[in-house]
């Protein structure tokens, strides 16, 4: 696909129900990429192929934007960084990973 101004980035947040665990990612197209992680495409989410649920997004105008807060997030997973950056309700998910 050619880069157009109006193309906008967003940075997703998957909850796996199976797994009790959070990924991360960026996408032109999130529904498009939660069915790829649910049909075990991406190795990074197969093993928990089907249980994953999109519980948080934010669109960016750029890759570049996009990347960078992709990154800061995952630099701040499980601390409170993470929590305050998506305002997730921290209680909801401790609850359901047992930790």
């Amino acid at each position: 696909m050619t880069p157009t101004s109006s193309q906008s980035y967003s940075v997703y947040i998957l909850w796996s129900t199976l797994g009790r665990c959070f990924y991360i990612g960026v996408s032109e197209d999130v529904a498009h990429r939660v069915i790829q992680h649910n049909a075990g495409v991406s190795k990074w989410t197969k093993r928990y192929a089907g249980t994953w649920q999109l519980v948080w997004q934010r669109e960016f105008p750029s890759l570049g934007q996009a990347r960078k807060f992709e990154n800061r997030l995952k630099k701040q997973k499980g601390g409170d960084g993470f929590w305050r950056l998506t305002e997730l309700n921290r209680l909801q998910y401790e609850s359901q990973s047992g930790s």
